[in-house]
């Protein structure tokens, strides 16, 4: 697989992780702050919606932090419904899979610019993966804690880990 390849497969992995978490809640539980405080999940998918579509618009030939974007903006507090924010969310992923799509492993050693800051594609890569992974987290926590008991597993849940990996173990056989 190419380099390019796994990593558009890691972000679609998060991306599909933050849908799961969202289709568990309610509009108003995708609009609530999460219990201690901090922002809802509809003002992280407007953040990351934000930074996905500044980042990876002309992602090669102009600088990732664009003049039309108020990122200040993306952190205030608002109420939504589920369409509005999968709508919101759907805005910065596609821009990032269309730039994904039109590159190739020999474009990572290109240089980019975020905010003044030159960096190889392979490291602005990296550096978006690991932030939008860091906000899924946030989305995933926020929503297991506003389900509590009614949360339904996005991995193998506690106590699972011996029945999986018993299941992997029967799978692998089968394929011999």
């Amino acid at each position: 697989m190419a380099i390019i390849e796994s990593v558009r497969a890691e972000f679609l992995y998060y991306k599909a992780l933050g849908e799961r978490a969202i289709a568990q809640l309610d509009g108003a539980g995708l609009s609530a702050s999460p219990p201690g405080g901090g922002n809802s999940i509809a003002t992280i998918c407007w953040h990351v919606s934000g930074n996905l579509r500044s980042r990876f618009t002309d992602f090669l030939t102009t600088d990732g932090e664009k003049p039309w974007r108020k990122r200040d903006e993306e952190f205030e507090v608002r109420a939504v419904t589920r369409d509005e924010l999968l709508e919101k969310w759907e805005q910065g992923w596609s821009v990032l899979l269309g730039a994904l799509d039109s590159l190739t492993d020999g474009d990572l050693e290109r240089t980019v610019t975020i905010r003044n800051q030159p960096s190889a594609v392979r490291e602005a890569l990296l550096r978006s993966l690991a932030h939008v992974s860091y906000h899924v987290g946030q989305i995933v926590y926020a929503a297991k804690a506003a389900r509590g008991d009614e949360w339904r597993y996005l991995s193998i849940p506690p106590g699972g880990s011996e029945q999986h990996n018993q299941q992997l173990a029967s799978e692998r056989q089968g394929r011999r």
